[in-house]
Parts: C-alpha cells; sequence; structure tokens
C-alpha cells in the first residue's frame, strides 16, 4: 500500500515525500483510516515503527478545515492537545508536526518544564491550533490562564505507559476534566499494563484497537546479548567493548543520575567523547549534548530511562544497558532507540550476579531466553551455594581446632541414662579449697579485750554475745578491719 491510498491529502503527500518515505509503516497503514474516520484508537507499537506519523499526518488533514492565515489569536484556538512524558519527546514530536505540516498554514508550538514560561505564554497566546505538551507545565499555563483547552476536538496521548509510570495520571484527570466531553481520543503505548487499561477505558469511546506486534514485543531486528561481569569491572568492560568494536555512536543506559555521571566521566578519562543527559540537566544542556551525539561530535550519550525517551536518532547501531532497569518495561523503551526503521540493532546489557532477578524478570516479560557470552578477563563469579558455603565454614572449624590441639570429641563423653535419654559427663573443674572461705576466723582481737573488761554485768553480758557470735565461722573478707583503737 501506499500513502496516496491512504487518502491524504497532496500537501501531506509532498511533505512525506520530501521525507523520502514512499510506503507506509504498518501502524501508519492501520491506524491513519481509523482515525480520519473519527475513531478513537488504542494503539499498540514497538517505538521506531513510525507511531509519530500514525497520529500526526490524520491530525494535520482533519484540521486543514480550520486552516486560516489571520492574524487575530482568536482565529487560532487550541483543537488538538498532544500530551507526551519528556519534554525530548515533546521536542521530537513537534518536529514532526512541523515537518508534515510545513505545506499549511496549521500553527503549533510546544510547551515543557525546565525553560523560562514566558516565551511560551507569548507563544500560547499569539494563537495556535497544535499544542504538544508535558503534562506538569501544561498544568502550570491552566494555572495561569495563559491558555484554553474549550475548543480542543483532538486529544492524543503519546507514550502513555511512561506518563503512568512518572506519576502523571492526577495531572492527566485535571487535564481532562477541563476539555470538551465530545472530542476524539486517541492513545498510543509500547507496553500494555492493567493501569493502562484502566486509563483507556476511562477515557476512549468504543475505541479500535490497533496491534501491530504482540504485547510488551520488541523489534524482531535487535539482536539482544548478556554479558556476566562483576560489578566492580563494568567500567572497564563497558571502555573494553567500546574500544574493541570501534563504536562511533552507542547510547548507554544507567539506572540512576548519579550513574549516569560517573560513567560519563571515566569514558571521558580513557579519552571516549562522552556526555549525560538526565533529570538534574537543564534544558540547553540536554539539548545541546543530544545535538553533538546526532552530529557525531561524540561517541557515547549516556541517559537515565526518564531523559531517554525521545531520543530518536537515524541509524543507531548499539545500546548497552550499564545497569539493568528496575521495571522490565523499561527495558523495552530502551533498546527501542535501537532498530528503528527497519535497521538492525544490538541491544548489550552487562549483568552482574545482583542482577539475576532483575533479568529472569525481562526475559519473562520478552517471553524469551537471552544469548549470555562470556568475556574472557571479565567473567562474573558465582556466588557459592548455601551448602558450599556451610561446608567450607565446618572445614574452617575443623582445622582451627586441630590447630589449636583441642582434642576432638567422643563417644566416651555420652552416658547412657536410660534408654531414649543420653546426657554428656560434666567436665566441670573440681572444686579448689580456700581457707580464706572455708576456715572459720577466731579474733585475737576479741579475746584481749574481754580479757580487759571487767565482771560487771554488762560486760559479762557481751562476753555472752561475743561467744555466741563467735561460734559462727565467717569469711575473713567479710570482718571489718581492726582499727587502731582496737589495739
Amino acid at each position: 500500500m501506499s500513502f496516496e491510498q491512504l487518502g491524504l491529502s497532496a500537501e501531506l503527500l509532498r511533505a512525506v515525500s520530501d521525507q523520502g518515505y514512499a510506503k507506509p509503516t504498518l501502524i501508519q497503514e492501520q491506524a491513519i483510516p481509523i482515525i480520519l474516520k473519527n475513531n478513537d484508537v488504542m494503539g499498540g507499537a514497538q517505538t521506531g515503527t513510525g507511531k509519530t506519523a500514525s497520529f500526526t499526518l490524520p491530525m494535520l488533514q482533519k484540521l486543514e478545515t480550520f486552516a486560516n492565515s489571520s492574524m487575530s489569536p482568536a482565529r487560532h484556538p487550541i483543537r488538538a492537545l498532544i500530551l507526551v512524558p519528556t519534554r525530548e519527546l515533546a521536542v521530537q514530536v513537534h518536529e514532526s508536526v512541523k515537518t508534515y505540516g510545513k505545506y499549511s498554514v496549521i500553527r503549533s508550538t510546544v510547551i515543557y518544564g525546565g525553560v523560562n514560561i514566558d516565551a511560551q505564554i507569548e507563544a500560547v497566546r499569539s494563537g495556535i491550533e497544535i499544542l504538544v505538551a508535558t503534562p506538569g507545565r501544561l498544568l502550570d499555563h491552566l494555572q495561569q490562564k495563559t491558555l484554553s483547552l474549550a475548543k480542543v476536538e483532538i486529544l492524543i496521548l503519546d507514550e502513555a505507559d511512561r506518563m503512568l509510570d512518572m506519576g502523571f495520571l492526577p495531572a492527566i484527570r485535571q487535564i481532562i476534566d477541563l476539555l470538551p466531553e465530545k472530542r476524539q481520543n486517541l492513545m498510543f503505548s509500547a507496553t500494555f499494563s492493567d493501569e493502562i487499561k484502566k486509563l483507556a477505558n476511562k477515557i476512549l469511546v468504543n475505541p479500535v484497537l490497533i496491534e501491530v506486534a504482540k504485547q510488551n514485543s520488541v523489534s524482531e531486528l535487535i539482536t539482544h546479548i548478556v554479558h556476566p561481569v562483576e560489578s566492580a569491572h563494568k567500567h572497564e568492560l563497558l571502555n573494553y567493548l567500546i574500544k574493541q568494536h570501534a563504536l562511533k555512536q552507542v547510547l548507554v543506559f544507567t539506572r540512576t543520575k548519579i550513574a549516569a555521571d560517573r560513567v560519563a566521566q571515566k569514558l571521558e578519562r580513557t579519552g571516549i567523547l562522552t556526555a549525560a543527559i538526565h533529570g538534574d540537566r537543564n534544558q540547553l544542556q540536554r539539548t545541546q549534548a543530544l545535538e553533538n551525539f546526532k552530529q557525531g561530535q561524540i561517541s557515547v550519550l549516556v541517559a537515565t530511562d526518564v531523559a531517554a525517551r525521545g531520543i530518536d536518532i537515524e541509524e543507531l547501531t548499539h545500546v548497552i544497558n550499564f545497569e539493568l532497569p528496575n521495571n522490565p518495561e523499561d527495558y523495552i523503551h530502551r533498546i527501542g532507540r535501537t532498530g528503528r526503521a527497519g535497521a538492525k540493532g544490538l541491544a548489550i546489557s552487562l549483568v552482574s550476579k545482583e542482577e539475576d532477578k532483575l533479568l529472569a524478570g525481562v526475559e519473562k516479560l520478552l517471553n524469551n531466553k537471552i544469548s549470555v557470552e562470556e568475556i574472557s578477563g571479565f567473567e562474573s563469579k558465582k556466588s557459592p551455594s548455601v551448602s558450599a558455603k556451610n561446608a567450607s565454614y565446618s572445614d574452617e572449624k575443623k582445622n582451627k581446632r586441630i590447630q589449636s590441639g583441642v582434642p576432638k570429641r567422643n563417644s566416651d563423653s555420652v552416658v547412657r541414662i536410660s534408654n531414649d535419654v543420653f546426657l554428656r559427663k560434666s567436665k566441670r573443674a573440681e572444686k579448689t579449697s580456700d581457707p580464706l572461705f572455708t576456715q572459720p576466723y577466731v579474733s585475737k582481737h576479741m579475746d584481749m579485750h574481754m580479757a580487759h573488761v571487767g565482771g560487771n554485768q554488762t560486760d559479762r553480758t557481751l562476753n555472752h554475745h561475743c561467744r555466741h557470735k563467735q561460734s559462727k565461722a565467717l569469711p575473713a573478707l567479710f570482718l571489718s578491719p581492726v582499727t587502731n583503737k582496737q589495739k
């Protein structure tokens, strides 16, 4: 099938031809006619399959009826709203709108966070028909009342799964409440989770489900490889792979922003031109790094999962997972940066033994085992089993006992008391007799004192009392010391 058979206008066909496209992709072939018929759509397609053009082209065609060259902003209300999760994807989608709508007078702009809002306010107030936005920045504009969504006729949610992962569901609900009830809804997602299905049930009305591949699947043009490696040696292996295969353009993924910066810094020290993009970098830095990567001025771009959405590099051949993602579905989005538009790609994952569970999650999602290739000098040492650890511990204790001269316990230490009960002999040390604690103590000073005292009744009573006390043997330890007066 050709683009001419899809019912597109001459201006759109001309713009498509300018990009060198002769035949539509499978998602474009199925989605464009359905969208032109005003049906709601739930589209599932792998990244790199032409998904953006599948909704951009019919959207532009439908909005041609509102095209005008008036300078009045009132003549250019927002007719189509495209929500995307990240700044990079927002820029990419807007570029697609401008590319395919270059022969039309339809106006468009893009708004996202991380930059000054004043320029965006000016662009919005000048009048636009198409708005590409991230949910957070759109809410900022709505709170400041810089734009109105009262005339929106088409709502498009692109990368809906990622927007939910990033916690945009409450913002999306607030935005939808401000839209007209009568509108066309289009939702596109690379993966289908239960949350996505719930959102689709609330937004879409009798949608047409379009799936050009199995759910949570990846392009067959992508080869997957796992290199087992110790965590401490990942940096060395990454450097080795880049230099050994003379990679000129490779996208590296990490789980955290700190890890992205660390990987970029270490690669730079080895002479590899590298840049990192993540949420802590401002928009100018991220845009500049991405542009340098596209132009080939740097060889490696290190990115986190959030920042990577919207990265569209033609003929990107290698994606390396320096760390596997916590969410298996992110693996699909990561490797979707390669193997695009019919080109082959290679997805390499550096996996330590601590990431075995994450790898199992990815393989379960793909419903396929990933090929494992060990690289000499970087093999991952598997941790010994529990039984092996216990055996090693017992042997270690035995060796220590032998070295210290402690005899091994034998059966003689067990005495039979009855048929069922066994007790060990007590090897307590025999008690030693210490006169200090066992012999009675007779104070000579007391006797001298008694001889000295007179024979009155009081003295005799005291003498009797002392003799009575003397009959009890007390350890000398508990007797009061003799004072000088007693001497």
